[in-house]
């Protein structure tokens, strides 16, 4: 069987491999010229063999106004770590040298060409599920009850529709219902319990559950206060401060301390981040937010 490399190796104008040592070139300077769309991906990953050939016709149909790099994470493995990619294929969008967008997961060719037009702000009209984009809206401004409604509405229809199992879960985990939360992911088919949706609401309930092990909000915002280098104090903060819903203030203080101290606990901050990413999932803007100042960190 032909290694994936091969298929993609051969090097052209808007597809083109690339290594920790050319990322730099070939992604973060490049995207001050156009969009650059990275695609994390290794030989033994069946689905990115699947995503492959779908996303370079999306980039070639998009006539030279994007272009897509893709790095093998075997062989490369330092900057998808230090990015929080966690499962592949993972492609994430660099805009002006920094992530603008992302996704998880094989798509189809109609949503992959959805997320380029997206990126390229230049989106196509409808093709993702109305009813998921508008509780994923709710739940983001943080309405779980309106989010909630949305999702059940979905799954009386599609009874195991990922998306909407793993927004639902994420609902109960908004509002302390973590049994419910673990309830629901296990009705999740084990064909499709690595799909992103369903990953993200299983690390909400991770940090849910991580969060009731941290002192009061209170105590730890005046140790931090008392003492700026107090990391672990800062590192409980961000996470009592995700369980409120205080998603860039939670950023703010894991950043503080990747910036301070990178190596503490061997980049306990930085991982904390990571999870914080997939919980939120890839497109929400604190996550976008949070990965454009980690890239800015890493790699200034």
């Amino acid at each position: 069987m032909a290694d994936l490399g091969a298929v993609t190796a051969a090097t052209d104008d808007v597809v083109r491999e690339t290594t920790t040592q050319t990322f730099m070139k070939d992604v973060i300077e490049e995207s001050r010229r156009q969009p650059v769309l990275v695609d994390f991906w290794a030989p033994w990953c069946g689905p990115c063999r699947q995503l492959t050939p779908i996303l370079e016709k999306a980039v070639r149909a998009a006539k030279g106004k994007a272009k897509l790099v893709k790095m093998n994470i075997d062989e490369h493995p330092a900057i998808p770590g230090q990015m929080g990619i966690q499962s592949i294929p993972a492609v994430i969008a660099f805009v002006n040298g920094q992530p603008a967008d992302g996704f998880l997961g094989a798509l189809p060719e109609g949503q992959v060409t959805a997320f380029i037009e997206r990126v390229l702000k230049q989106p196509l009209g409808a093709g993702e599920n109305d009813a998921l984009k508008e509780a994923d809206a709710a739940l983001a401004r943080g309405d779980a009850a309106a989010a909630a409604n949305l999702y059940a509405q979905v799954l009386s229809r599609e009874a195991d529709n990922v998306g909407a199992l793993g927004g639902l879960a994420r609902c109960y985990v908004q509002t302390g219902a973590l049994d419910q939360a673990k309830q629901t992911l296990a009705l999740v088919p084990e064909a499709k319990r690595n799909d992103s949706a369903v990953a993200a609401a299983r690390a909400a309930l991770e940090i849910a559950e991580q969060a009731k092990a941290v002192g009061p909000l209170a105590e730890l915002e005046q140790k931090v206060a008392a003492n700026p280098l107090d990391h672990e104090a800062r590192f409980d903060l961000a996470v009592a401060l995700n369980a409120k819903g205080r998603r860039q203030e939670a950023a703010d203080h894991l950043l503080e301390v990747v910036r301070r101290d990178r190596k503490w606990k061997d980049d306990a901050a930085r991982k904390q981040l990571v999870q914080f990413f997939e919980a939120w999932g890839p497109t929400d803007p604190a996550t976008i937010e949070g990965r454009k100042r980690l890239s800015s960190i890493l790699f200034a």
